[in-house]
Parts: C-alpha cells; sequence; structure tokens
C-alpha cells in the first residue's frame, strides 16, 4: 500500500511540473499547450497549423531583386566581407523564402526568418570569406528556394583576392 501511495505521489508531482510547463507562451505570444486541452484538440489544432503552413508555401508569388551580383572588387585573404541584396515582394501572397545556399563554404548567406508580405521588402545577407590559398578572381552562387515560379532563383558575389 506504501508502494502505492508513493508511486501516485510520485506521478501527481510529475503531472503538476508538466501541467506548469504547458501553460508557457511562445515569444510570439501563441499558446503551445493548454492546461485541460484533450489530445484531439490539440491534434486538430496541429492539423490546422499545417494545413496554413502547406497553403502558404503552395501559394506561389514572385519578387523582386535589387541585384543579381555583388562584386566585392579587390579584397585580402582571410578578410571578412558582407554584402545584403535587397527582396522586395512584388506579388500578391507573402514571400516565403524556405533556404538558401551557397556553391562553397567561403560563401555563408543568411535568409529572412519571416514571410516576406505583398509589397514589402527584406534583405538576404552574404558573408564571403575567402580561405588562405584562394587567390585571383572568383564568383560564388548563392541559390535562393522560395514559393515562387521558378523556385530556385541565383544571385553571384565575385571579388579579386590578393
Amino acid at each position: 500500500m506504501k508502494r502505492f501511495f508513493l508511486t501516485f505521489g510520485i506521478l501527481i508531482t510529475f503531472a503538476s511540473c508538466t501541467t506548469s510547463s504547458q501553460n508557457k507562451e511562445e515569444e510570439d505570444g501563441f499558446r503551445v499547450l493548454t492546461e485541460g486541452e484533450s489530445d484531439a484538440e490539440l491534434a486538430a489544432k496541429v492539423k490546422v497549423f499545417e494545413e496554413e503552413q502547406r497553403m502558404l508555401k503552395e501559394s506561389k508569388t514572385t519578387f523582386q531583386l535589387d541585384k543579381i551580383l555583388h562584386d566585392f572588387g579587390v579584397v585580402k585573404s582571410e578578410s571578412e566581407n558582407t554584402c545584403k541584396f535587397k527582396v522586395t515582394n512584388i506579388g500578391k501572397n507573402p514571400l516565403i523564402i524556405d533556404k538558401v545556399s551557397a556553391s562553397c563554404g567561403c560563401t555563408t548567406p543568411h535568409k529572412p526568418e519571416r514571410p516576406i508580405l505583398p509589397g514589402k521588402s527584406d534583405y538576404i545577407e552574404v558573408g564571403f570569406n575567402p580561405k588562405p590559398g584562394q587567390k585571383g578572381e572568383i564568383t560564388k552562387t548563392v541559390t535562393i528556394e522560395a514559393n515562387t515560379e521558378p523556385l530556385l532563383t541565383e544571385v553571384q558575389v565575385k571579388a579579386v583576392v590578393k
């Protein structure tokens, strides 16, 4: 009997700790879990959220870049260089940039984390850090994957490394 009450007490303590952590809200103000919601209610909310995300991604839009090539000019080996490509959503749906990737490790792109609303702009920042031994004229490609047609768009950065 003591064993039953001890186990029951541990379960109650664990449940109260779990419940208090479930009542926390995310940074954006969306409640993740709410005390008293059933698994079915939570599953329904997740399903609605996933469907909204799928519809957003499937809603094609168009965007315009301020440039497709950035020329750093002459740079030193092992130097840190950054530039920005301005992205303007000229379509009718939110622009979701899913991924930006570079053609090599010396180029590091960073994408906007939030959708870009129609008529609004944001930036893709690209870092170019030539490695030891990289010399001469260098051109690197950054590929942008978004809910656009075509799915992929490329921009380039170039420099003469001394």
